[in-house]
């Protein structure tokens, strides 16, 4: 028989999940602090900077967001192969793409900055204090996307704790240096973005302490290996794939809050509020998802379709019990969240009247967020990108059908259908996904 490693069980699942759960709430804190440290200044030009600057790095950063789902898809097929050296040289390819990436973003800082203040154009004070907030944290971009390739290692190998721990490292490292540099020191806008450097390059420092196992083993830097053209070939397909479906994904999301916009400044604001409920539901979900990004990934790669098939049906049943306490939690709890986020009381009107889509959304969300883990980990990320083009078209077509007589209702509904969608393109692929992991009984 051939060894089949540990067996899938609820508890395993449970271990990757949680700390993961965990790490995403505390990532809403890190951004109230800087806003109410920055807010102590007494001025709302400062406010604004920080707010504008950290959104257009984010969003740059995120383009690299393909690193983190490439990467444990990978490495949790390595590991379930038993091929400890190809584990780290995976782990040297992703902190090659992100430290390069970073790179990159540097070099073209001028490019970038230029071109997001032409997008969205803001006040000459906002805007030279956003450049001055950016100037100084653009020098850490190496880091943070860098990280992405360590957590995307981390979590196949089902260290999610250590995940947790860079997490809690670089938001309490950066909101004690934000009170230190901003109120004590003084040093303002500026002050936030050292803040932010030092915690980022902290957390990756961390982060290669607490993947010094893979730095004794000589493969993590057998170049040969590491720069296999054949491997490099394969983790570029997947990256674009997921790239590719990402954009898909965004331009789905940026779209609604266009098309919201049509409606007045009344209901763009209850939309965007009603959105961080979705936002909730992305957070609590991604720690099931990853478990099954990891667990489907080591089945792949022991060629097990038995575990693969348990993997799946496990995450996913705690992913179900996770949005079933979501659903009734806003049905009986979304009022006093949108009071809490919104103090306008015509907002909270308005986005009490489109409440219901967010209590049925986790639920109808379910199975594109599941299957989203369970194809990253088998990396049939062609099909991710193919269903999600199918979805993006199906959403299309439903906002030309149903806003014309809906109004922002049909806005809400075709997104939910875009949900549909890709759960049922997904599930539709996942039998051919099942057979494509090999053998039933791995000890035939």
């Amino acid at each position: 028989m051939v060894d089949t490693g540990p067996v899938v069980t609820h508890g395993r699942v449970l271990r990757i999940a949680v700390p993961i759960v965990i790490s995403n709430a505390t990532v809403p804190i890190l951004g109230a602090v800087d806003t109410a440290v920055v807010g102590q200044i007494g001025l709302a030009a400062p406010i604004g900077a920080v707010g504008i600057g950290a959104v257009i790095l984010t969003a740059v950063y995120w383009i690299f967001g393909f690193l983190r789902m490439g990467t444990t898809g990978l490495t949790s097929q390595a590991h379930g192969a038993g091929n400890s050296s190809e584990v780290a040289a995976m782990l040297t390819r992703s902190l090659i793409i992100g430290l390069g990436g970073g790179a990159l973003v540097i070099l073209l800082q001028g490019f970038v900055f230029a071109t997001a203040f032409r997008l969205s154009p803001a006040s000459a004070d906002v805007e030279a204090l956003a450049r001055e907030y950016m100037s100084v944290r653009v020098w850490s971009a190496p880091a943070i996307i860098a990280i992405y390739g360590v957590t995307g290692w981390l979590i196949a190998l089902e260290r999610t704790g250590a995940v947790l721990a860079i997490q809690v490292l670089m938001n309490g490292l950066n909101i004690l240096l934000d009170l230190w540099f901003v109120l004590h020191l003084g040093w303002g806008v500026e002050g936030v973005a050292w803040a932010t450097f030092i915690a980022e390059w902290g957390g990756l420092a961390l982060g290669f302490w607490l993947c010094r196992d893979a730095f004794l083993v000589p493969a993590w830097r057998d170049w040969p290996r590491v720069l296999d053209a054949a491997a490099l070939r394969n983790m570029a397909s997947i990256n674009v794939d997921i790239l590719l479906r990402s954009l898909m994904l965004q331009a789905i999301f940026i779209s609604f809050l266009f098309l919201g916009s049509d409606f007045g400044d009344v209901t763009l604001a209850a939309n965007q509020v009603l959105l961080q409920f979705l936002h909730i539901t992305a957070y609590t979900l991604d720690g099931f998802a990853f478990g099954a990004e990891t667990l489907v990934g080591q089945a792949t790669g022991r060629r097990d379709r038995t575990r693969l098939r348990r993997s799946a049906l496990l995450s996913s049943f705690w992913g179900l019990g996770c949005v079933l306490l979501l659903s009734g939690a806003f049905a009986g709890a979304g009022g006093w969240i949108i009071d809490v986020m919104a103090k306008a009381p015509e907002v909270q009107e308005e986005a009490r009247h489109y409440l219901i889509y967010m209590v049925f959304a986790p639920i109808i969300g379910l199975a594109a967020w599941m299957l989203d883990g369970i194809f990253i980990g088998a990396t049939r990320t062609r099909d991710m990108r193919d269903m999600m083009a199918v979805s993006a078209v199906i959403y299309v077509v439903s906002v030309l059908l149903l806003m014309p007589r809906l109004g922002n209702d049909g806005l809400w509904l075709a997104l939910l259908v875009s949900f549909v969608a890709r759960g049922i393109t997904l599930g539709l692929r996942y039998p051919s996904l099942e057979a494509g992991a090999g053998r039933a009984d791995p000890g035939d």
